[in-house]
């Protein structure tokens, strides 16, 4: 095996990176604050909504607990959570000593189905627990039906909090993901489509909840001439390095996210001819980043069958997530399962879908899914 490795979603640097980096040194903001930290959020405020407050973090999870305690959800409440996903959503439910029940899938956009979810809040409230926050993720870039959970917060007056970690650059009905919720949830981990090699953030709604964030994510020290502190508090704030890659990366997000769409156009004008092969469509007023480009086969046995094929090409491909309710660790947790998302397990992969990668690169992958179906 001599050819070069093919990466699912490898970082993709945009020239003006290093720059604000060396300004952090060359002024010695080497610290969880700075100009780069202040810049990097308003870019961001800039990018999703100029009206958003949004505080730069460690990471996309430390977004989602901070989320969960600025809600007020504590241990043995309830919080309502898309199965389909990964355990980053799902885990923060865990920190704060509450209960996730698990929330299965619709088939349109794969997210969290609504009828579902009713049926969950109803059951919670019949048994005189009403839950206390809804987790709901758009799926590797694909909004959620917004419109139809949103009616159903509304109407049981449950807040939401919306992880758009794969999202950025997604709209719904033209508004940015990630300001859709009571709070939005970014991620800028090593494989996104902005990266800071690690580092998330939380959108808030207004500049009191940001301030809070900011407070609890500083080991929330008390405002006292000493180390006081009166609430339990983390360390969690995204130094002023790391934001310096994302004031960089901040500047070609929607080439990212163009060169994303377009890996996607490229895999469905080649490979839409094959029967046991389909991919997942936009629907009506959505638009996705296409952070990853995904395929559903016919099988278990094909979508093995070519992960495997590609994996001796030293092309890396992955299954789609295996939803939470499947998961050891939460096997305990009660989950409203209709199929949806254990089938899409079953017969989905991740293909590869980087920003930068070449047209040698996505021809590579083509030529042996080809060869093997």
């Amino acid at each position: 095996m001599n050819k070069k490795k093919v990466w699912l979603s490898s970082p993709h640097m945009g020239g003006n990176e290093e720059k604000y980096v060396q300004e952090a040194f060359d002024t010695n903001w080497i610290a969880p604050l700075g100009p780069n930290v202040n810049g990097f959020e308003k870019d961001l405020e800039n990018y999703i909504n100029d009206s958003s407050s949004i505080a730069t973090l460690a990471s996309g999870t430390a977004a989602i607990h901070l989320a969960l305690i600025l809600l007020g959800v504590k241990t043995g409440d309830l919080v309502l959570c898309q199965s389909f996903t990964f355990s980053a959503s799902a885990n923060p439910i865990t920190y704060v000593g509450a209960q996730p029940i698990f929330i299965d899938s619709e088939s349109d956009t794969w997210n969290m189905n609504p009828e579902l979810l009713e049926k969950a809040i109803l059951d919670s409230i019949q048994k005189a627990k009403k839950p206390k926050a809804i987790m709901i993720v758009h799926l590797y870039g694909m909004p959620a039906k917004m419109e139809e959970i949103q009616r159903i917060a509304d109407q049981y007056d449950i807040p939401i909090i919306e992880d758009a970690a794969e999202a950025l650059g997604s709209q719904y009905k033209n508004q940015k993901c990630g300001i859709l919720g009571n709070f939005g949830i970014l991620s800028f981990n090593g494989n996104k489509i902005i990266t800071t090699s690690g580092g998330g953030a939380l959108v808030c709604k207004t500049e009191k909840d940001k301030q809070k964030a900011i407070f609890l994510a500083t080991q929330a020290r008390d405002d006292a001439p000493h180390y006081q502190h009166s609430e339990i508090g983390y360390n969690y704030r995204m130094s002023n390095v790391v934001a310096g890659i994302g004031r960089g990366q901040m500047q070609v997000i929607d080439k990212r996210v163009a060169q994303r769409r377009a890996n996607f156009e490229y895999y469905k004008k080649h490979l839409s001819s094959l029967s046991n092969i389909s991919f997942l469509e936009e629907p009506t007023g959505l638009f996705s980043n296409r952070w990853l480009t995904t395929i559903l086969t016919d099988s278990f046995e094909t979508r093995e069958k070519i992960r495997l094929a590609l994996e001796e090409k030293n092309i890396e491909a992955r299954p789609l997530w295996k939803p939470m309710h499947l998961q050891p660790v939460f096997k305990d947790y009660k989950a409203y399962i209709n199929g949806i998302s254990e089938d899409l397990f079953m017969r989905g992969l991740c293909l590869p879908s980087g920003s930068n990668l070449t047209e040698t690169d996505l021809q590579r992958v083509i030529t042996e899914l080809l060869s093997v179906t």
